[in-house]
């Protein structure tokens, strides 16, 4: 057994962490009919709570300064490559193994008032179950195979989630482009575990890293002539690429927005603590493989600043609610891939936890405010819900206020760091990536507010709807039946889906605070993440300047940033309460801008009309060409030249015994004048 003081965790604890969701998961998937819908939401939340105080129990240990790093199963061997299942548990792994179990567990809790009514009531259960055990697999991972397998497994379950009402052809089509734009990040992420791979020999984390030194002085030749590449620098953007596309990174970014087809607890689930963080994690855990090549982390901030600041913007004119929230998942996204380009990893993943938590409570209020709706999702249809639905209000506010970094909110500390970080970076991309994590402060803070007020203030549009939709998103689904749909008054939500609001509002409120100087400055994820100091030293900065939680917000009263976030709030309040007419006399003027905006930059028009187009057309050439032309013609051909010579040859096939004779006669003469025709030459000579 590999193990580094192995004796301090048991292992047997950590086997229950991923297996109990997996249990619930098989129970409520495989026996949903004979349990029903109470033995499968029981199954899988025991399950998921299993799992959550399992993992509080392993984070104490571990703060408490146990390690775990072990060989579970040895599935094969290949030579001197070995392919295992194993454990490793550091700070950064009992981190995302407590969040993802809280949110699971909030989500599934959630669930049992959010999808009371629909008939896939079990199976929905069972898939969101697999979703936490997958990404459970895929943190606590020790080697790039177990890695692998829980990077693929929670994208195919997203593949179903996302299309879980499979009879919607906007969440077949929502799937199916989740599924395929990963496809292409994934090509790139098991190039870059190749490449470890076949010049390291080992799949094992601590191995890769303790061979990176030697890595980083291999060099192959440029395939596009010039100079030749540094193989750490290929592998570990190559291995972004893979984090561009599961988490949602311009330009593989398109498929997020449109995942909001599926119910809106998958939507927690997917944006806050699972699928879209692993990219964050992965590249956070690779940290000793990125600091060996500035190529790769300048790559990794470009990409990130783009999406931090062009993909709040396309936040600004979203009328749907989800997806004014599923565009702010992706500007923050954006902050941490930033983070992670400026070597400041430990600040990525803080910003990854407290992300998780506000981000959760905004989409699981976001549901709670469109069962009020009866699923009417249009924010212009709704305001005045304050009064009407207080704890939605309140819980929507504070989630609102740590998305935008409120001093003391939990979003605050993470994201001032990042701020804070992008000044004391030496990389060439560091300019233009502080312009974007900064304007987008503004940004963020005015598309939340504007989303906030139009909901939850002012004219209560929802009894007359000026945008009334064609059909509700939802309308065909049995679930949709929340309440009496001829009071058109909304009510609160009840306990189900409010009790995981307010557990989810705690940590957006208090979490950073607490947590701010252990991970970020002590040595809570000192031995899982490295850095070096002398070549990228924004973190070593950031120490420097840190005072303290208390101090670290009163200061931040007066910074920059502040005043961005009460600019963009004040504007919402301008703009959308006390001045409307303001908003569309700008949209009139900037018309070409929104119809800019509304179609994505034309992203998924190039997709579509493009790239697809162009696959298409190469799959039809490929098919007339290559398989109707060449191979089938060949082997029609084939065939149809043995049936030419077999209509030629069954002239000769009379049937008549004295047809047969003669032929062989003339055979027999023919074959003695071929065999003695020499002889009958040398006496005529």
């Amino acid at each position: 057994m590999n193990a580094d003081m192995a004796s301090s965790i048991s292992q047997g604890l950590l086997l229950t962490i991923p297996m109990a969701p997996l249990a619930g998961a098989l129970i409520a998937g495989l026996a949903g009919n004979w349990v029903g819908r109470r033995g499968a939401h029981v199954s899988t939340i025991l399950g998921v709570l299993v799992a959550f105080i399992c993992s509080v129990v392993v984070l104490v240990q571990v703060g408490a300064g146990a390690r775990f790093n072990a060989t579970i199963y040895e599935w094969m061997v290949l030579g001197k490559l070995v392919m295992e299942v194993g454990f490793l548990i550091d700070g950064l792994s009992a981190m995302m193994m407590c969040v993802v179990t809280f949110v699971s567990l909030m989500v599934h809790i959630y669930t049992i008032g959010y999808m009371k009514d629909d008939p896939g009531y079990q199976r929905f259960f069972a898939y969101i179950s697999l979703f936490t055990f997958s990404m459970l697999m895929l943190v606590m991972s020790n080697n790039f195979l177990q890695l692998f397998f829980g990077w693929e497994a929670v994208g195919l379950v997203s593949y179903l989630l996302i299309g879980f009402w499979f009879k919607k052809p906007t969440a077949i089509f929502a799937n199916m482009k989740a599924f395929l734009v990963n496809r292409v990040g994934d090509f790139g992420f098991i190039l870059g575990i190749g490449l470890i791979v076949a010049y390291g020999g080992t799949l094992n984390y601590a191995e890769a890293f303790a061979k990176a030194p030697e890595l980083a002085k291999l060099t192959f030749p440029s395939p596009f002539g010039g100079g030749d590449w540094m193989l750490i620098t290929v592998a570990c953007i190559c291995l972004f690429i893979g984090a561009m596309g599961k988490s949602a990174q311009f330009p593989l970014h398109v498929w997020l927005p449109d995942s909001m087809e599926g119910p809106t607890p998958i939507s927690a689930l997917i944006h806050a603590a699972t699928m879209v963080t692993a990219g964050i994690f992965m590249v956070a855990r690779m940290s000793p493989l990125f600091e060996l090549s500035d190529t790769a982390l300048n790559f990794v901030l470009v990409i990130g600043a783009i999406t931090a600041l062009f993909m709040g913007f396309l936040g600004i004119i979203q009328n749907d609610i989800k997806r004014v929230v599923a565009y702010s998942t992706l500007s923050q996204l954006g902050y941490m891939t930033v983070a992670l380009g400026l070597s400041v990893y430990g600040v990525a993943v803080f910003h990854l936890m407290t992300h998780a938590f506000f981000k959760a409570l905004l989409f699981l209020a976001a549901g709670s405010v469109i069962i009020g709706m009866h699923h009417d999702q249009d924010i212009r249809n709704m305001g005045g819900l304050r009064k009407h639905m207080p704890i939605t209000w309140i819980t929507a506010l504070l989630g609102s206020l740590a998305l935008i970094g409120t001093p003391l909110f939990a979003g605050f500390y993470s994201k001032d760091s990042i701020l804070i970080a992008s000044h004391h970076s030496t990389l060439p991309g560091a300019g233009f990536a502080m312009f974007a994590v900064y304007a987008g402060v503004f940004v963020t803070a005015f598309y939340s507010f504007r989303m906030y007020f139009l909901v939850f203030h002012g004219e209560e549009r929802f009894r007359h709807k000026p945008f009334p939709p064609a059909h509700a998103p939802e309308d065909d689904h049995a679930h949709d039946h929340h309440g009496d749909h001829h009071d058109v008054t909304p009510r609160e939500s009840p306990w189900v889906v409010t009790a995981p609001l307010l557990l989810l509002a705690l940590p957006s409120v208090v979490i950073g605070f607490i947590t701010i100087q252990p991970m970020l400055f002590g040595d809570f994820l000192k031995d899982a993440i490295h850095v070096d100091a002398a070549r990228h030293p924004a973190m070593a900065a950031l120490t420097a300047e840190f005072d303290g939680a208390a101090a670290m917000a009163l200061h931040g009263l007066m910074t920059l940033p502040f005043w961005l976030a009460v600019a963009g709030v004040a504007m919402a309040w301008l703009f959308y309460l006390k001045a409307p007419a303001i908003p569309a006399a700008l949209d009139r003027h900037l018309k070409p801008l929104r119809v800019v905006l509304e179609n994505k930059y034309y992203l998924d028009w190039f997709n579509e009309n493009v790239l697809s187009a162009g696959a298409r057309v190469l799959g039809r050439g490929l098919w007339k060409g290559g398989d109707v032309l060449v191979i089938d013609g060949a082997i029609n051909g084939a065939a149809r030249g043995i049936g030419s010579l077999a209509g030629v040859l069954r002239l000769v096939q009379t049937g008549h015994l004295y047809w047969y004779a003669l032929v062989m006669l003339l055979g027999l003469f023919g074959l003695l004048t071929w065999q003695l025709w020499p002889f009958f030459s040398g006496l005529i000579r």
